[in-house]
């Protein structure tokens, strides 16, 4: 795997919407599961979302499912996120990794399972 790119994150009145990209260089990067995780301030950083390198299983963090959704464009080499009724509580700065090597599942959702990440982009939701 190359390297990662996110893009998209910004500020946002809470309940609005958002869209995160992450561009991916390389050849090879249908063969891997991707994942999203987030750090918001003086905290660790955590899960948000991962999706299988099929593209057809995902998982989600308790806190954004049903409004957060995680997505793959192979053709594009881009993984994207989806955020829609931000709370103020999902104010972080996000990042976009891939999986330790090929073929992975939607089940790897610890940050040790990740071997890859790009720099961050952040998202602020105000009240």
């Amino acid at each position: 795997q190359g390297q990662l790119a996110e893009s998209g994150g910004g500020l946002v009145q809470a309940g609005g919407s958002l869209r995160l990209s992450c561009a991916v260089s390389g050849d090879n990067f249908p063969l891997y599961g991707m994942g999203w995780f987030r750090q918001a301030p003086g905290k660790e950083r955590e899960f948000v979302a991962t999706i299988d390198w099929t593209g057809k299983s995902k998982n989600y963090a308790y806190s954004v499912e049903g409004r957060f959704t995680i997505s793959r464009d192979n053709a594009k080499n881009m993984v994207l996120l989806q955020m829609n009724n931000l709370k103020p509580e999902d104010t972080a700065v996000y990042y976009c990794a891939s999986q330790t090597g090929t073929f992975g599942s939607a089940l790897r959702t610890q940050q040790y399972e990740y071997n890859n990440w790009g720099q961050g982009t952040r998202v602020t939701v105000s009240s």
